[in-house]
């Protein structure tokens, strides 16, 4: 691992570091703000993931996210979206290919060589972060937006014993019934529909439930809701099947870091609640 950057900040420090990564097989960026709490311990992990075409830098730039960590003493981790650079495969489309990782690990090719984000986050990225940082990964929370959002609700509710708490700001709720997903988990995943379900939030919700709350904010004038989000779909399921859910629709907000840094107080605050 290098670090290439840091900054002071919010009382603790932001920072940026590369590493080569051999579950993606190309190097890898992510972003840590530790918190200033951290140098009297070990301090709990929270996981953001971002949405399509994003980095680190969005929510590190954009959100607001470290004053609230800072607050409660949150150390925040922001991997990249997806594999990049020469050799790695890639797609014209925005939401295919580079920046467009899925958080899952892909079984075509050409993409299954390097896009095992699923595998990155869960097992290389987990082992760097409790090597080289303050980190207590005996309370870990994930959160993200949009494609994030996905990768948030679904892993959580495939490992909720490791991520005990989560949230979403309008995350794709159930990308079987959507095109992003439809033409993504095509691509990444092959025709076989039942190998798509592990990665389908209201799927996963209907068989295997958590006990944690789901907090899920969504802006009512997000171009994306009904095509391609459709939060009602992952409610309506999580109701059904016992899992405890707060999803709010917020009238005049979009999709962008605008909306997602309004509501970041709530959700640092959910996840402080649990785990700090």
């Amino acid at each position: 691992m290098q670090t290439k950057s840091k900054w002071r900040n919010f009382g603790g420090e932001l920072s940026v570091h590369t590493h080569d990564s051999t579950a993606c097989k190309c190097p890898m960026t992510f972003a840590v703000y530790t918190p200033p709490q951290a140098k009297d311990g070990p301090v709990p992990v929270l996981w953001y993931l971002s949405g399509l075409t994003c980095t680190w830098a969005n929510v590190m730039e954009k959100s607001g996210i470290q004053r609230y960590a800072a607050e409660h003493g949150l150390m925040i981790i922001a991997p990249d979206t997806s594999p990049r650079g020469e050799g790695v495969a890639d797609d014209a489309a925005y939401d295919m290919g580079q920046g467009a990782g899925f958080y899952l690990d892909a079984t075509q090719a050409p993409w299954a060589e390097h896009f095992n984000m699923e595998s990155y986050i869960l097992e290389e990225l987990t082992e760097i972060v409790a090597a080289n940082f303050p980190a207590d990964m005996n309370r870990q929370g994930i959160i993200g937006h949009s494609m994030g959002g996905h990768g948030a609700l679904t892993l959580h509710l495939k490992h909720p014993d490791r991520f005990q708490t989560v949230s979403a700001f309008a995350p794709i709720s159930a990308p079987m019934q959507v095109a992003w997903g439809e033409q993504v988990y095509t691509a990444y995943l092959g025709e076989d529909r039942e190998t798509w379900r592990n990665y389908d939030a209201t799927d996963l919700v209907t068989r295997q439930p958590s006990q944690a709350h789901v907090l899920i904010d969504q802006g009512k004038a997000d171009d994306f809701l009904d095509s391609e989000l459709r939060p009602w779909l992952f409610e309506d399921a999580a109701q059904k099947a016992g899992q405890k859910a707060t999803v709010r629709l917020h009238d005049g907000y979009d999709h962008s870091y605008y909306f997602v840094s309004s509501f970041m107080a709530d959700h640092l605050k959910h996840h402080a609640d649990g785990l700090v």
